[in-house]
Protein backbone atom coordinates (compact mmCIF):
# COMPACT_ATOMS: atom_id res chain seq x y z
CA UNK A 1 0.00 0.00 0.00
CA UNK A 2 1.22 3.52 -0.84
CA UNK A 3 0.35 6.20 1.79
CA UNK A 4 -1.39 9.24 0.44
CA UNK A 5 -2.55 7.59 -2.70
CA UNK A 6 -5.97 6.11 -3.38
CA UNK A 7 -5.90 2.44 -4.10
CA UNK A 8 -6.50 1.59 -7.70
CA UNK A 9 -9.21 -1.03 -8.19
CA UNK A 10 -9.05 -2.88 -11.47
CA UNK A 11 -12.42 -3.11 -13.27
CA UNK A 12 -13.50 -6.69 -14.05
CA UNK A 13 -13.21 -7.60 -17.68
CA UNK A 14 -16.07 -9.49 -19.32
CA UNK A 15 -15.41 -11.81 -22.19
CA UNK A 16 -18.16 -11.65 -24.78
CA UNK A 17 -18.57 -14.88 -26.74
CA UNK A 18 -19.71 -14.76 -30.32
CA UNK A 19 -22.95 -16.68 -30.99
CA UNK A 20 -22.39 -20.31 -31.91
CA UNK A 21 -22.95 -20.95 -35.57
CA UNK A 22 -22.33 -24.65 -35.69
CA UNK A 23 -23.06 -25.77 -39.22
CA UNK A 24 -23.41 -29.33 -37.99
CA UNK A 25 -26.22 -28.44 -35.53
CA UNK A 26 -28.24 -26.74 -38.25
CA UNK A 27 -27.68 -29.57 -40.64
CA UNK A 28 -28.78 -32.13 -38.03
CA UNK A 29 -31.95 -30.17 -37.38
CA UNK A 30 -32.75 -30.03 -41.08
CA UNK A 31 -32.08 -33.75 -41.50
CA UNK A 32 -34.66 -34.47 -38.81
CA UNK A 33 -37.30 -31.90 -39.76
CA UNK A 34 -37.31 -32.03 -43.56
CA UNK A 35 -38.50 -35.68 -43.90
CA UNK A 36 -41.20 -35.03 -41.30
CA UNK A 37 -42.36 -31.92 -43.15
CA UNK A 38 -42.31 -33.79 -46.46
CA UNK A 39 -44.39 -36.61 -44.99
CA UNK A 40 -46.94 -34.14 -43.62
CA UNK A 41 -47.22 -32.33 -46.95
CA UNK A 42 -47.52 -35.61 -48.85
CA UNK A 43 -50.25 -36.79 -46.50
CA UNK A 44 -52.15 -33.54 -46.93
CA UNK A 45 -51.82 -33.79 -50.70
CA UNK A 46 -53.07 -37.39 -50.75
CA UNK A 47 -56.04 -36.53 -48.57
CA UNK A 48 -56.84 -33.51 -50.71
CA UNK A 49 -56.73 -35.52 -53.96
CA UNK A 50 -58.88 -38.30 -52.47
CA UNK A 51 -61.41 -35.86 -51.07
CA UNK A 52 -60.59 -36.90 -47.50
CA UNK A 53 -58.79 -33.73 -46.36
CA UNK A 54 -60.99 -33.39 -43.27
CA UNK A 55 -61.05 -37.12 -42.51
CA UNK A 56 -58.53 -37.02 -39.62
CA UNK A 57 -60.81 -34.53 -37.85
CA UNK A 58 -64.10 -36.35 -38.40
CA UNK A 59 -65.51 -39.46 -36.78
CA UNK A 60 -65.19 -42.61 -38.89
CA UNK A 61 -67.79 -45.28 -38.15
CA UNK A 62 -66.82 -48.95 -38.44
CA UNK A 63 -69.74 -51.12 -39.52
CA UNK A 64 -69.87 -54.86 -38.98
CA UNK A 65 -71.07 -57.00 -41.89
CA UNK A 66 -71.42 -60.69 -42.62
CA UNK A 67 -71.41 -62.15 -46.14
CA UNK A 68 -69.94 -64.64 -48.58
CA UNK A 69 -68.81 -63.90 -52.16
CA UNK A 70 -69.94 -60.25 -52.09
CA UNK A 71 -67.12 -59.53 -49.65
CA UNK A 72 -65.06 -59.05 -52.84
CA UNK A 73 -66.79 -55.69 -53.21
CA UNK A 74 -66.00 -54.42 -49.72
CA UNK A 75 -62.46 -55.79 -49.71
CA UNK A 76 -61.63 -53.79 -52.83
CA UNK A 77 -59.21 -50.95 -51.98
CA UNK A 78 -61.01 -48.44 -54.18
CA UNK A 79 -64.35 -49.21 -52.50
CA UNK A 80 -62.72 -48.77 -49.11
CA UNK A 81 -61.33 -45.39 -50.20
CA UNK A 82 -64.72 -44.24 -51.47
CA UNK A 83 -66.43 -45.30 -48.26
CA UNK A 84 -63.87 -43.36 -46.21
CA UNK A 85 -65.03 -40.22 -48.01
CA UNK A 86 -68.35 -40.89 -46.30
CA UNK A 87 -66.59 -41.64 -42.98
CA UNK A 88 -67.35 -45.35 -43.09
CA UNK A 89 -65.14 -48.37 -42.63
CA UNK A 90 -66.47 -51.89 -43.04
CA UNK A 91 -65.30 -54.97 -41.16
CA UNK A 92 -66.34 -58.23 -42.81
CA UNK A 93 -66.99 -61.63 -41.27
CA UNK A 94 -66.85 -64.18 -44.05
CA UNK A 95 -69.58 -66.80 -44.10
CA UNK A 96 -71.64 -68.75 -46.61
CA UNK A 97 -74.89 -67.03 -47.56
CA UNK A 98 -77.12 -69.69 -46.04
CA UNK A 99 -74.98 -69.70 -42.91
CA UNK A 100 -75.61 -65.98 -42.74
CA UNK A 101 -79.34 -66.62 -42.97
CA UNK A 102 -79.58 -69.33 -40.33
CA UNK A 103 -76.98 -67.90 -37.93
CA UNK A 104 -77.15 -65.22 -35.26
CA UNK A 105 -76.83 -61.75 -36.85
CA UNK A 106 -77.67 -59.66 -33.78
CA UNK A 107 -74.17 -58.15 -33.54
CA UNK A 108 -74.04 -56.96 -37.17
CA UNK A 109 -75.04 -53.72 -38.86
CA UNK A 110 -75.79 -55.48 -42.13
CA UNK A 111 -75.62 -58.79 -43.93
CA UNK A 112 -75.22 -59.34 -47.67
CA UNK A 113 -76.35 -62.80 -48.76
CA UNK A 114 -75.67 -63.59 -52.39
CA UNK A 115 -79.20 -64.51 -53.40
CA UNK A 116 -82.86 -64.03 -52.68
CA UNK A 117 -83.58 -67.30 -50.81
CA UNK A 118 -81.06 -66.54 -48.07
CA UNK A 119 -82.20 -62.91 -48.00
CA UNK A 120 -85.83 -63.95 -47.63
CA UNK A 121 -84.92 -66.14 -44.67
CA UNK A 122 -83.41 -63.20 -42.83
CA UNK A 123 -86.11 -60.65 -43.62
CA UNK A 124 -88.96 -63.03 -42.75
CA UNK A 125 -87.37 -63.99 -39.44
CA UNK A 126 -86.67 -60.38 -38.43
CA UNK A 127 -90.10 -59.20 -39.53
CA UNK A 128 -91.67 -61.89 -37.37
CA UNK A 129 -89.74 -60.52 -34.38
CA UNK A 130 -90.50 -56.89 -35.28
CA UNK A 131 -86.76 -56.15 -35.65
CA UNK A 132 -85.21 -53.45 -37.82
CA UNK A 133 -84.65 -54.56 -41.41
CA UNK A 134 -84.30 -52.75 -44.76
CA UNK A 135 -83.44 -54.33 -48.11
CA UNK A 136 -81.44 -52.94 -51.05
CA UNK A 137 -80.65 -54.66 -54.35
CA UNK A 138 -77.64 -52.82 -55.81
CA UNK A 139 -76.42 -55.34 -58.40
CA UNK A 140 -76.72 -58.90 -59.72
CA UNK A 141 -74.43 -61.64 -61.01
CA UNK A 142 -75.53 -64.85 -62.72
CA UNK A 143 -74.45 -68.36 -61.76
CA UNK A 144 -71.90 -69.86 -64.16
CA UNK A 145 -69.65 -72.90 -64.34
CA UNK A 146 -65.98 -71.97 -64.50
CA UNK A 147 -63.68 -74.41 -66.26
CA UNK A 148 -60.55 -74.73 -68.41
CA UNK A 149 -60.27 -74.66 -72.17
CA UNK A 150 -59.50 -78.37 -72.58
CA UNK A 151 -62.63 -79.31 -70.66
CA UNK A 152 -64.84 -76.80 -72.48
CA UNK A 153 -63.57 -78.00 -75.86
CA UNK A 154 -64.13 -81.61 -74.84
CA UNK A 155 -67.73 -80.76 -73.97
CA UNK A 156 -67.98 -78.93 -77.29
CA UNK A 157 -66.73 -81.97 -79.23
CA UNK A 158 -69.28 -84.12 -77.38
CA UNK A 159 -72.12 -81.80 -78.40
CA UNK A 160 -72.70 -80.60 -74.83
CA UNK A 161 -71.37 -77.02 -75.14
CA UNK A 162 -71.23 -74.45 -77.92
CA UNK A 163 -69.25 -71.17 -78.09
CA UNK A 164 -71.13 -67.96 -77.44
CA UNK A 165 -71.16 -65.74 -80.51
CA UNK A 166 -70.45 -62.78 -78.21
CA UNK A 167 -67.06 -64.28 -77.32
CA UNK A 168 -65.42 -62.42 -80.19
CA UNK A 169 -62.74 -63.53 -82.61
CA UNK A 170 -60.20 -66.20 -81.80
CA UNK A 171 -60.61 -68.78 -79.11
CA UNK A 172 -63.86 -68.23 -77.20
CA UNK A 173 -63.92 -67.43 -73.51
CA UNK A 174 -67.64 -68.16 -73.11
CA UNK A 175 -69.71 -71.23 -73.96
CA UNK A 176 -73.38 -72.11 -73.67
CA UNK A 177 -73.83 -75.38 -71.77
CA UNK A 178 -76.68 -77.74 -72.60
CA UNK A 179 -77.63 -78.49 -69.01
CA UNK A 180 -79.77 -81.51 -69.83
CA UNK A 181 -76.96 -83.21 -71.76
CA UNK A 182 -74.42 -82.26 -69.11
CA UNK A 183 -76.54 -83.77 -66.33
CA UNK A 184 -77.14 -86.88 -68.43
CA UNK A 185 -73.39 -87.54 -68.62
CA UNK A 186 -73.25 -87.21 -64.82
CA UNK A 187 -76.25 -89.52 -64.41
CA UNK A 188 -74.56 -92.10 -66.64
CA UNK A 189 -71.42 -91.83 -64.48
CA UNK A 190 -69.25 -90.98 -67.44
CA UNK A 191 -65.67 -89.94 -66.93
CA UNK A 192 -63.73 -87.25 -68.74
CA UNK A 193 -61.70 -89.90 -70.57
CA UNK A 194 -64.98 -91.43 -71.78
CA UNK A 195 -65.85 -88.28 -73.76
CA UNK A 196 -62.37 -87.68 -75.18
CA UNK A 197 -60.44 -85.34 -72.88
CA UNK A 198 -57.26 -87.17 -73.93
CA UNK A 199 -57.69 -85.73 -77.42
CA UNK A 200 -56.78 -82.35 -75.91
CA UNK A 201 -53.49 -83.61 -74.49
CA UNK A 202 -54.51 -84.51 -70.93
CA UNK A 203 -56.15 -87.46 -69.23
CA UNK A 204 -58.67 -87.50 -66.40
CA UNK A 205 -60.28 -90.69 -65.21
CA UNK A 206 -62.51 -88.85 -62.71
CA UNK A 207 -66.26 -88.64 -63.13
CA UNK A 208 -67.75 -85.60 -64.85
CA UNK A 209 -69.11 -83.31 -62.13
CA UNK A 210 -69.46 -79.64 -61.28
CA UNK A 211 -67.75 -78.95 -57.96
CA UNK A 212 -69.79 -76.65 -55.75
CA UNK A 213 -69.46 -75.24 -52.26
CA UNK A 214 -71.22 -76.88 -49.36
CA UNK A 215 -74.92 -76.58 -50.17
CA UNK A 216 -75.73 -76.30 -46.46
CA UNK A 217 -73.98 -72.92 -46.31
CA UNK A 218 -73.72 -71.42 -49.78
CA UNK A 219 -76.20 -69.50 -51.91
CA UNK A 220 -74.40 -70.41 -55.14
CA UNK A 221 -74.67 -74.11 -54.30
CA UNK A 222 -78.35 -73.72 -53.36
CA UNK A 223 -79.03 -71.87 -56.62
CA UNK A 224 -77.21 -74.50 -58.64
CA UNK A 225 -79.24 -77.18 -56.84
CA UNK A 226 -82.45 -75.44 -57.91
CA UNK A 227 -81.14 -75.15 -61.48
CA UNK A 228 -80.32 -78.86 -61.58
CA UNK A 229 -83.74 -79.77 -60.14
CA UNK A 230 -85.49 -77.55 -62.68
CA UNK A 231 -83.54 -79.03 -65.61
CA UNK A 232 -83.73 -82.65 -64.49
CA UNK A 233 -87.46 -82.52 -63.87
CA UNK A 234 -87.85 -81.74 -67.56
CA UNK A 235 -91.02 -79.65 -67.47
CA UNK A 236 -90.58 -75.93 -68.01
CA UNK A 237 -91.87 -73.42 -65.50
CA UNK A 238 -92.74 -76.14 -63.04
CA UNK A 239 -91.41 -76.01 -59.50
CA UNK A 240 -92.39 -78.12 -56.48
CA UNK A 241 -95.67 -77.09 -54.89
CA UNK A 242 -95.76 -79.45 -51.94
CA UNK A 243 -93.38 -80.81 -49.35
CA UNK A 244 -93.63 -84.24 -50.95
CA UNK A 245 -92.72 -82.93 -54.40
CA UNK A 246 -89.75 -81.02 -52.99
CA UNK A 247 -88.52 -84.10 -51.14
CA UNK A 248 -88.91 -86.34 -54.20
CA UNK A 249 -87.03 -83.96 -56.47
CA UNK A 250 -84.21 -83.54 -53.98
CA UNK A 251 -83.72 -87.31 -53.77
CA UNK A 252 -83.86 -87.55 -57.57
CA UNK A 253 -80.97 -85.11 -58.09
CA UNK A 254 -78.76 -85.81 -55.10
CA UNK A 255 -76.40 -88.01 -57.15
CA UNK A 256 -75.96 -85.22 -59.72
CA UNK A 257 -74.41 -82.80 -57.27
CA UNK A 258 -70.87 -82.77 -55.94
CA UNK A 259 -70.03 -80.55 -53.02
CA UNK A 260 -67.71 -80.17 -50.09
CA UNK A 261 -65.40 -77.17 -50.41
CA UNK A 262 -66.19 -74.12 -48.27
CA UNK A 263 -67.84 -71.37 -50.30
CA UNK A 264 -64.83 -69.06 -50.00
CA UNK A 265 -62.45 -71.68 -51.39
CA UNK A 266 -64.11 -72.91 -54.59
CA UNK A 267 -63.18 -70.04 -56.90
CA UNK A 268 -59.78 -69.60 -55.28
CA UNK A 269 -59.14 -73.27 -55.97
CA UNK A 270 -60.12 -72.70 -59.60
CA UNK A 271 -57.58 -69.87 -59.89
CA UNK A 272 -54.79 -71.86 -58.26
CA UNK A 273 -52.21 -73.79 -60.32
CA UNK A 274 -53.62 -77.03 -58.90
CA UNK A 275 -57.21 -76.17 -59.79
CA UNK A 276 -57.33 -78.07 -63.07
CA UNK A 277 -56.56 -81.32 -61.29
CA UNK A 278 -58.65 -80.74 -58.15
CA UNK A 279 -61.89 -79.38 -59.60
CA UNK A 280 -61.93 -78.85 -63.38
CA UNK A 281 -65.52 -77.48 -63.32
CA UNK A 282 -66.72 -75.28 -60.44
CA UNK A 283 -69.89 -73.37 -59.60
CA UNK A 284 -69.14 -69.62 -59.49
CA UNK A 285 -70.54 -66.15 -60.08
CA UNK A 286 -69.93 -64.27 -63.30
CA UNK A 287 -68.46 -61.23 -61.51
CA UNK A 288 -65.69 -63.35 -59.96
CA UNK A 289 -64.46 -64.43 -63.37
CA UNK A 290 -64.77 -61.00 -65.01
CA UNK A 291 -62.88 -59.33 -62.16
CA UNK A 292 -60.14 -61.91 -62.51
CA UNK A 293 -59.80 -61.34 -66.28
CA UNK A 294 -59.72 -57.54 -65.86
CA UNK A 295 -56.93 -57.84 -63.29
CA UNK A 296 -55.07 -60.40 -65.39
CA UNK A 297 -55.29 -58.16 -68.45
CA UNK A 298 -54.07 -55.13 -66.48
CA UNK A 299 -51.04 -57.01 -65.17
CA UNK A 300 -50.03 -59.12 -68.19
CA UNK A 301 -51.54 -57.14 -71.11
CA UNK A 302 -53.30 -60.29 -72.32
CA UNK A 303 -56.21 -62.54 -71.40
CA UNK A 304 -56.02 -65.79 -69.51
CA UNK A 305 -57.32 -67.81 -72.44
CA UNK A 306 -57.02 -71.11 -70.56
CA UNK A 307 -59.78 -70.27 -68.07
CA UNK A 308 -63.26 -70.03 -69.58
CA UNK A 309 -66.94 -69.92 -68.57
CA UNK A 310 -69.88 -72.21 -69.24
CA UNK A 311 -73.25 -70.42 -69.18
CA UNK A 312 -76.09 -72.91 -68.47
CA UNK A 313 -78.76 -72.69 -71.16
CA UNK A 314 -81.34 -72.39 -68.39
CA UNK A 315 -80.38 -69.65 -65.98
CA UNK A 316 -81.12 -68.13 -62.63
CA UNK A 317 -79.93 -64.57 -62.16
CA UNK A 318 -79.12 -64.40 -58.48
CA UNK A 319 -80.28 -61.30 -56.65
CA UNK A 320 -77.90 -60.29 -53.86
CA UNK A 321 -79.72 -58.51 -51.07
CA UNK A 322 -77.99 -55.95 -48.90
CA UNK A 323 -79.99 -56.19 -45.68
CA UNK A 324 -79.60 -53.37 -43.16
CA UNK A 325 -79.99 -54.44 -39.55
CA UNK A 326 -79.30 -51.00 -38.03
CA UNK A 327 -79.82 -47.41 -39.14
CA UNK A 328 -76.11 -46.97 -39.76
CA UNK A 329 -76.22 -50.10 -41.91
CA UNK A 330 -79.11 -48.53 -43.80
CA UNK A 331 -76.93 -45.51 -44.62
CA UNK A 332 -74.35 -47.85 -46.15
CA UNK A 333 -77.07 -49.61 -48.14
CA UNK A 334 -78.22 -46.30 -49.57
CA UNK A 335 -74.67 -45.41 -50.55
CA UNK A 336 -73.84 -48.59 -52.47
CA UNK A 337 -77.21 -48.45 -54.22
CA UNK A 338 -77.23 -44.77 -55.20
CA UNK A 339 -73.73 -43.26 -54.99
CA UNK A 340 -72.43 -42.88 -58.59
CA UNK A 341 -68.81 -43.64 -57.70
CA UNK A 342 -69.66 -46.78 -55.76
CA UNK A 343 -72.02 -47.95 -58.51
CA UNK A 344 -69.29 -47.38 -61.07
CA UNK A 345 -66.82 -49.38 -59.00
CA UNK A 346 -69.30 -52.26 -58.59
CA UNK A 347 -69.59 -52.41 -62.37
CA UNK A 348 -65.78 -52.39 -62.70
CA UNK A 349 -65.73 -55.41 -60.37
CA UNK A 350 -67.90 -57.36 -62.83
CA UNK A 351 -71.35 -56.84 -61.33
CA UNK A 352 -74.39 -55.91 -63.42
CA UNK A 353 -75.64 -52.88 -61.56
CA UNK A 354 -79.38 -52.28 -61.19
CA UNK A 355 -81.42 -49.14 -61.71
CA UNK A 356 -84.05 -48.04 -59.14
CA UNK A 357 -86.69 -50.25 -60.78
CA UNK A 358 -84.56 -53.34 -60.23
CA UNK A 359 -83.61 -53.78 -63.90
CA UNK A 360 -80.05 -54.08 -65.17
CA UNK A 361 -78.90 -50.51 -65.86
CA UNK A 362 -78.04 -50.29 -69.54
CA UNK A 363 -74.85 -51.66 -71.05
CA UNK A 364 -72.23 -50.03 -68.80
CA UNK A 365 -70.56 -53.38 -68.12
CA UNK A 366 -70.30 -54.11 -71.84
CA UNK A 367 -68.65 -50.75 -72.51
CA UNK A 368 -66.26 -51.19 -69.60
CA UNK A 369 -65.19 -54.67 -70.76
CA UNK A 370 -64.61 -53.48 -74.33
CA UNK A 371 -62.46 -50.62 -73.03
CA UNK A 372 -60.36 -53.17 -71.16
CA UNK A 373 -60.19 -55.45 -74.23
CA UNK A 374 -62.20 -58.18 -72.52
CA UNK A 375 -64.72 -60.06 -74.70
CA UNK A 376 -68.30 -59.31 -73.64
CA UNK A 377 -70.43 -62.29 -72.61
CA UNK A 378 -73.93 -62.39 -73.99
CA UNK A 379 -76.12 -60.30 -71.70
CA UNK A 380 -79.32 -61.39 -73.38
CA UNK A 381 -80.29 -64.41 -75.33
CA UNK A 382 -82.77 -67.19 -75.75
CA UNK A 383 -81.79 -68.83 -72.50
CA UNK A 384 -84.69 -70.14 -70.45
CA UNK A 385 -85.25 -68.21 -67.24
CA UNK A 386 -85.63 -70.94 -64.64
CA UNK A 387 -88.00 -70.50 -61.75
CA UNK A 388 -86.68 -70.72 -58.19
CA UNK A 389 -88.71 -72.90 -55.83
CA UNK A 390 -90.47 -71.05 -53.06
CA UNK A 391 -88.41 -70.67 -49.94
CA UNK A 392 -90.01 -73.43 -47.92
CA UNK A 393 -89.49 -76.03 -50.66
CA UNK A 394 -85.97 -74.95 -51.54
CA UNK A 395 -85.02 -75.34 -47.88
CA UNK A 396 -86.41 -78.86 -47.82
CA UNK A 397 -84.41 -79.75 -50.93
CA UNK A 398 -81.20 -78.29 -49.50
CA UNK A 399 -81.63 -80.21 -46.26
CA UNK A 400 -82.04 -83.52 -48.13
CA UNK A 401 -79.25 -83.04 -50.69
CA UNK A 402 -76.79 -81.69 -48.15
CA UNK A 403 -77.85 -83.89 -45.20
CA UNK A 404 -78.20 -80.71 -43.16
CA UNK A 405 -81.04 -79.31 -41.02
CA UNK A 406 -83.48 -77.02 -42.76
CA UNK A 407 -83.28 -73.43 -41.63
CA UNK A 408 -84.67 -72.80 -38.17
CA UNK A 409 -85.16 -76.49 -37.43
CA UNK A 410 -83.48 -79.47 -36.03
CA UNK A 411 -82.70 -82.29 -38.41
CA UNK A 412 -85.72 -84.13 -39.69
CA UNK A 413 -88.38 -81.62 -38.77
CA UNK A 414 -90.44 -79.49 -41.08
CA UNK A 415 -89.21 -75.92 -41.49
CA UNK A 416 -91.55 -73.29 -40.21
CA UNK A 417 -90.89 -70.93 -43.08
CA UNK A 418 -93.13 -68.78 -45.21
CA UNK A 419 -93.95 -70.25 -48.58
Amino acid sequence: MVIGERPVTEEPRLAVRRPSSSLWSRRSLLIVLLPVLAAVLTGVAVLAVSGNILLPFERVVTLEGKMASKRDFFEDEEVQRLLLKHHIRVHITSSGSREVAIGDVASYDFVFPSGQPAGDLITSQRAAKNQYVKVHRPFVSPIVLATYREYAETLRAAGIATPQHASGKGRPLYYVLDMRKFLTTIDEKKRWNDIGIQNLGITNANRILAQGPDVCGSNSAGTYLALVAFTWHGEKDEVPDTDTEADDRARAIKHLLEQGLPAADVFRTYLSPEGKGIAPVVVAYEHQYLTYQVQYQAESKELDSQRVLLYPDSQFVTQPQFISLTREGERLGELITRDPELRQRAMELGFRILDPSGEVAGDQLSRFLRQRHIPVPSMEGDNTRSSMPRLRFLERMISIVGDCPAAGTSAGTSPGLPE
